[in-house]
């Protein structure tokens, strides 16, 4: 016959009532709880980044707008100015004057020909055609 084993006697019943099979020393593993926790925090940060990377997007497309629309009304304000402006009595006053050619009562209007400047103008073209560039800049500016 075989010699029975000594089996050491336990300290605490504790220790004689853990079972002994894969899948309680495989729960029980540091390692295997470590994997566990690295694969939960995998499944809940990417879906997290995402939703960080898409909440960005949106901050940054509102602030956009944003700009957008104060850009559309300081040029809102400008057209209302404008407007404004072009109804009032001295905005017609003036389109009238320079459009029309209108006067007021008792207004002399006065008509100044500058013959000077169609004469310089023309005179460099009617120059003699082999004069060197400098006189005819010369005769441009001072004659």
């Amino acid at each position: 016959m075989t010699p029975n084993k000594i089996r050491p006697r336990a300290i605490s019943s504790r220790l004689d009532s853990r079972p002994n099979n894969f899948f309680y020393r495989l729960v029980s593993s540091q390692r295997f709880l470590a994997i566990i926790g690295l694969v939960f925090l995998v499944v809940i940060i990417f879906p997290l980044a995402r939703t960080y990377t898409q909440r960005r997007l949106v901050e940054k497309e509102v602030a956009d707008v944003k700009q957008q629309i104060s850009d559309f009304e300081k040029e809102n304000q400008q057209m209302t100015e404008l407007i404004s402006y072009l109804q009032s009595d001295q905005s017609l006053e003036e389109q009238a004057r320079l459009n029309l050619n209108l006067k007021k009562p008792g207004e002399a209007v006065v008509v100044i020909n500058n013959e000077k400047s169609g004469a310089v103008a023309a005179s460099p073209v009617s120059s003699s055609d082999n004069a060197s560039n400098l006189t005819k800049w010369w005769r441009y500016f001072f004659d």
